[in-house]
């Protein structure tokens, strides 16, 4: 029987810790037989939120489990205390394979663990864990990443994916499904697949592209060029790409490119349209440059992200869907 080890410390997030235990720490030996034995590890009772949780060990056990759990840390402008730091890389140096939930990576990485490897985390935090840990390659457009020994994943939902994954490693394709009917979230949701399309509309403010943007976002069916956009916004070419730097940290191409590709994915969750109007829609053209750009940018192509993402509140029938739940 393998076993799973949650490292808790003050200062974790609730919902991180939480999905845990449910996951690996209910009783499941009537779908999995046998499954996890599974632990709470930490130097005290501790604090979560407005709940106390009383370890079962101290951190000193968690050398002697076979997965490492280290769930999502609060205060990620403060460096995780040593202790738990120190038992975490104890527990990898001792073989156990060590996990991170959300923003559980400034653990794995303030232990070194991380270093000279690529990882990732909530989308909101990359940059800050990026800054703090130059060491490690921070992907901020995945879901979850594997390196064998050590694995991170996003934030809320991208975590039951990794656990899913863990289930999926040791178990097998058909007793992770059993796994996440029970839960009703998505079987499988590949870790390249892209958090979130990290380069939203600005918000709304006094600045030169203020009027520009929601006029592009209403014209997303039209060949727009750079030159459009800056006979829109009334200024030179260089002048919007200077601006837009500023307010969006990005090119205005790329950040057409990105409207764009965020607008089919609403069509996609919202709509029974084809790719091919879908590529209309989105001035893409064509289902073919569709898939591609797509595909390319989100990690999968827009079937596969349509079956996934199928949003509930469509009126519609959902042909061959009809059961699918939208992911949490």
């Amino acid at each position: 029987m393998s076993s799973v080890a949650l490292a808790v410390t003050d200062g974790m997030l609730h919902f991180e810790m939480s999905l845990a235990i449910e996951v690996f720490g209910t009783d499941l030996t009537h779908l999995v037989d046998p499954w996890y034995q599974f632990s709470v590890c930490g130097p005290h009772p501790v604090r979560v939120d407005r709940f106390l949780l009383e370890p079962d060990h101290g951190l000193d056990r968690l050398a002697d489990a076979d997965t490492v759990i280290v769930p999502g840390w609060a205060d990620t402008d403060q460096a995780p205390p040593a202790e738990l730091t120190d038992a975490v890389r104890a527990a990898h140096e001792a073989g156990a394979r060590v996990v991170s939930l959300c923003t559980g990576a400034f653990v794995l990485a303030a232990a070194g663990l991380l270093d000279h490897r690529r990882a990732t985390t909530h989308w909101a935090h990359t940059g800050e864990l990026a800054r703090r840990h130059p060491k490690v390659t921070v992907d901020p457009d995945v879901l979850y990443v594997d390196n064998g020994s050590v694995l991170t994943s996003a934030g809320k939902a991208a975590a039951m994916d990794l656990c899913l994954h863990l289930v999926r490693l040791d178990h097998g394709s058909a007793n992770a499904n059993k796994i996440a009917r029970r839960l009703v979230v998505p079987p499988h949701r590949d870790g390249g697949q892209a958090q979130f399309i990290a380069t939203p509309v600005p918000t709304p403010g006094n600045h030169p592209l203020a009027d520009l943007f929601p006029w592009v976002l209403g014209h997303l069916d039209e060949p727009l060029t750079v030159e459009d956009l800056a006979r829109r916004a009334r200024m030179s070419s260089r002048h919007l790409g200077r601006h837009f730097r500023q307010v969006t940290g990005t090119t205005p191409l790329q950040w057409l490119h990105i409207q764009r590709i965020r607008h089919a994915q609403e069509l996609l969750e919202a709509t029974d349209d084809t790719v091919d109007t879908i590529a209309a829609a989105t001035g893409m053209g064509t289902a073919t440059t569709l898939r591609r750009h797509f595909h390319r940018t989100v990690g999968v192509p827009p079937d596969t992200y349509r079956r996934t993402f199928r949003t509930r509140a469509h009126p519609g029938p959902h042909p061959g869907n009809q059961n699918e739940k939208a992911p949490l």
